[in-house]
């Protein structure tokens, strides 16, 4: 059987586009293929669940734009279907003078984003909110939530699967080539679990999306760089010190949003994630490393720029990874009670940066259509809070041949 669509990664913005496509073009043949043994293995299921309010994205941007929108959704999706979540707000706080000055940009993008209810706060005011917070000033951002990314993957899956689409897991692409029929293209995708035949592919490969876009004879003008974000867990008995969200004033220069507090869906308390390079795509530990990912980064040139121009952060990133008393440090800016004792080592992600040829780390979501292949190419953070809207959003972007 030729598929008309075949999407390449199993995460949640592959099976968001998956689960959209199917409502919007019922007829249409639509397989999503996944190489680890279920969906949303990896930046999906590795994420600290929050709903983003869209308040750091620079305005106009697509990340401003599919963020809001998909705030909104996602609650909504979740309500309908039953799926865990809670919008409970957070505050961004300052803790010296440059940074509360920052404060005013930021609520002026969020205003310019669209984003209500934002409130600059004094002191006393943040108190009210978070008892034991530390700073000088905060802005509250009351729409930003909370929920399991994991099950919101699952649920798309289950709608797209009962509406005729096909996942396929332990399928991971190795290859492709391009055949026709005499009446047609289409283009064979090779995979461990064997070959299937599409009209068109739809690459959501993540961590690998610019490998897969080589694989298809594409260049992608950029490399996706693997950090690795850990988190340490807050010990049970002092989790009263943290309500909701508390997170820094992030750095202008990063799209790095800094060490902060989360109260998970689940009730625990995590702080995280630093942002280290990673030696692997997928290089959840220290001792995870595989010398063709890590040399492939090491060659690039525009990772090489990138290095020259941002080497003390990364070192200090580094030091925060391998010393707990720095990471707590960072901690204890936002929350001065927090103890050296009261962090245990938790999980970890990792974060596909795509870092542009001239070193320049690239921040807006970016998708490039050659031929018959539509390549997803930068999608971090928030792309788990906007997968709805950017389902949609690569849905216009399938030929209209294929589509209709």
């Amino acid at each position: 059987m030729t598929y008309d669509i075949a999407v390449v990664g199993g995460g949640i913005v592959g099976l968001s586009f998956a689960m959209q496509a199917t409502e919007r073009f019922p007829r249409l043949r639509i397989v999503v293929l996944e190489k680890e043994t279920a969906v949303a293995r990896h930046q999906t299921g590795h994420n600290s669940g929050v709903i983003h309010s869209g308040v750091y994205y620079k305005a106009g941007s697509l990340k401003a734009r599919l963020c809001v929108a998909g705030a909104r959704e996602m609650v909504e999706f979740c309500s309908r279907h039953g799926i865990p979540h809670e919008v409970c707000g957070k505050l961004i706080v300052a803790t010296s003078a440059e940074e509360a000055a920052r404060l005013d940009d930021l609520l002026a993008r969020g205003v310019a984003n669209g984003l209500e209810g934002l409130r600059l706060l004094g002191r006393e005011a943040m108190l009210e909110i978070e008892r034991h917070v530390g700073g000088v000033r905060a802005l509250l951002v009351p729409s930003t939530g909370i929920t399991d990314y994991s099950a919101v993957t699952a649920k798309y899956a289950e709608i797209a699967v009962g509406r005729g689409a096909e996942v396929k897991t332990n399928a991971g692409a190795i290859g492709f080539d391009r055949s026709s029929d005499g009446t047609r293209a289409t283009v064979v995708v090779q995979t461990r679990a064997g070959d299937f035949s599409t009209r068109y592919v739809v690459n959501c490969a993540g961590l690998y999306s610019d490998r897969v876009a080589r694989m298809a004879g594409d260049d992608p003008g950029m490399m996706l760089v693997p950090f690795r974000g850990e988190y340490y867990d807050l010990a049970a008995a002092r989790q009263s010190l943290v309500r909701g969200l508390i997170y820094p004033v992030p750095d202008p220069q990063y799209p790095f949003l800094g060490v902060h507090f989360t109260r998970r869906i689940q009730g625990n308390v995590d702080a995280g994630p630093n942002a280290v390079l990673a030696f692997r795509r997928e290089g959840y530990r220290w001792r995870d490393f595989d010398l063709g990912e890590a040399m492939e980064v090491f060659m690039d040139t525009g990772f090489r720029a990138m290095a020259r121009r941002h080497w003390k952060n990364g070192l200090s990133e580094f030091r925060r990874s391998l010393r707990k008393r720095e990471f707590v440090r960072s901690c204890q800016r936002l929350v001065p009670e927090v103890r050296m004792e009261d962090m245990t080592p938790g999980g970890s992600g990792v974060r596909a940066q795509a870092v542009a040829a001239d070193g320049t780390l690239v921040d807006d979501f970016r998708f490039v259509a050659r031929g018959r292949f539509l390549h997803v190419l930068n999608v971090p953070s928030p792309a788990a809070t906007a997968s709805l809207p950017i389902g949609r959003e690569i849905l216009k972007m399938v030929p209209a041949e294929i589509a209709g």
